[in-house]
């Protein structure tokens, strides 16, 4: 019988979407371009991918906490889903601005001061500022590019003690060297949870770190760490000190952590990759390799000289 070939299926303009998404979704960090640049090419469809660039952008660039200067210079806007507003608007508390974001060039594009409705009551505010800037002190002191804003993530009306409200703290470090093949990014999230009732603030975290080294190969790291703490309920400032601690605490004895697991590699996880020993049980002798001739081993088999 006469082999039936099959019959190639062409793939679906969703299908293809779909596809070229997952790339973009899962580019390494400050890398997107690159691949977007591919899949276009692949696409040969500029429809296609516009459609597959306008649904990525947004998700790759809030999951990476991206920052991007505001047309003003008054400084620079995190892109997060905290403060996400309508309409690719996302607001920066600290500046009280709200930032009009390009998602597929990245850029902002207009700024406007942020109105009564976005912003939390004095009340809060005052918690807010306080524990921003203990945070932008850690942040300038530990990440050389770091960026990093503070959002109340609920109960931003409150307007005295004796109800519960909820920040969020994010800080986002990135390092793109292309031209050295490596790029990197350490994104940290932060729920902290004021508990009027039992008088105290909880403290839960998310750290991802990301890293791309590219040359004459591919070694991708992506690591992810979560942890939990808590303090105690007390005024605007003490609460700022006492929770920007944790975080510097947490995430310095994380970082600790992934330096030494690296400085173990060679002793551990690597000699874990091969056999411990050869099919035959011995160690070869590095040391003496002169024992073994290649020559007379072929001369005795083939009965040369005899």
């Amino acid at each position: 019988m006469a082999e039936e070939e099959e019959e190639e299926t062409e793939l679906s303009e969703k299908q293809k979407i779909e596809i070229a998404k997952w790339f973009l979704l899962n580019s390494p960090p400050g890398e997107i371009y690159y691949v977007a640049k591919d899949v276009k090419s692949i696409l040969n469809d500029d429809d296609l991918y516009n459609q597959a660039a306008s649904e990525a952008f947004p998700v790759y660039n809030k999951s990476h906490f991206i920052s991007l200067p505001m047309p003003d210079r008054s400084g620079d806007v995190l892109v997060t889903s905290f403060g996400e507003l309508e309409g690719y608007a996302y607001l920066d508390p600290r500046t009280a601005q709200v930032a009009i974001v390009d998602h597929v060039k990245q850029v902002c594009t207009e700024v406007r001061p942020a109105t009564d409705e976005e912003l939390p009551s004095p009340y809060i505010e005052e918690f807010r500022c306080a524990l921003d800037a203990e945070i932008l002190k850690y942040v300038e002191e530990s990440y050389p590019k770091g960026v990093c804003s503070v959002y109340c993530a609920n109960g931003k009306d409150v307007e005295g003690p004796g109800s519960d409200f909820e920040f969020a703290v994010v800080i986002s470090a990135a390092r793109h060297s292309p031209q050295n093949f490596c790029n990197g990014s350490w994104c940290s999230m932060w729920n902290i949870e004021f508990k009027d009732d039992q008088q105290t603030v909880e403290v839960k975290g998310k750290i991802e770190v990301d890293a791309h080294y590219f040359e004459e190969g591919n070694v991708q790291l992506d690591a992810k760490h979560e942890c939990k703490d808590s303090t105690l309920f007390q005024a605007p400032d003490d609460c700022a000190i006492s929770i920007s601690s944790i975080i510097r605490h947490h995430e310095t004895e994380y970082l600790a952590s992934l330096e030494a697991s690296y400085l173990n590699l060679p002793d551990s996880t690597f000699k874990d990759l091969r056999r411990k020993l050869p099919v035959t049980r011995t160690l070869f002798p590095w040391h003496n390799t002169l024992q073994f001739s290649l020559t007379r081993d072929i001369s005795k088999e083939l009965g040369i000289g005899k």
